[in-house]
């Protein structure tokens, strides 16, 4: 898989992804109106455009199997989201390749900081193997809430 930056032209297959990716989470959570699910053609464009960095993934044939973003804060931590892989290709190492590309473009980093839903297990898995630990436990209105993961730079 090559990494590089998402162009304004990649908004659709990161739109197409990203919904894709997300289902599986929705149909855990009994609920189809998470916001990386109702996130508009439009809103991607923007967020592509800047001042995040929206990183895909391709294979050797172009298609777009992962996508992840990350944006440094004035403290210096940089908050990364919307990770996904593309269904069929889980569990073949995308996510931590694109969790570390996220990270590394972001290298004046002195944390980095995610969340996922509580009862996405394999989430939490991938990314306690990568150094991050737990620092927050959130409910929300129903369901399992959201747990908020951290790690620092390592210089």
């Amino acid at each position: 898989m090559e990494i590089r930056r998402a162009a304004p032209d990649d908004a659709g297959e990161v739109l197409t992804l990203q919904r894709a990716a997300f289902l599986t989470e929705a149909q855990r959570y009994d609920d189809p109106h998470l916001p990386m699910l109702t996130e508009t053609l439009a809103e991607i464009a923007a967020v592509i455009a800047g001042p995040t960095t929206v990183l895909v993934g391709r294979t050797p044939r172009g298609r777009l199997v992962a996508v992840g973003r990350g944006r440094l804060d004035e403290d210096g931590t940089c908050h990364i989201g919307r990770l996904g892989v593309a269904p069929d290709l889980r569990g073949q190492g995308l996510g931590w390749r694109m969790l570390r590309a996220v990270e590394a473009e972001h290298p004046s980093a002195r944390r980095y900081e995610l969340f996922t839903g509580a009862a996405s297990h394999d989430n939490i898995r991938l990314y306690e193997r990568n150094g991050y630990t737990v620092f927050d436990r959130r409910p929300l209105g129903r369901g399992p809430g959201l747990v908020h993961l951290a790690k620092p730079a390592v210089r």
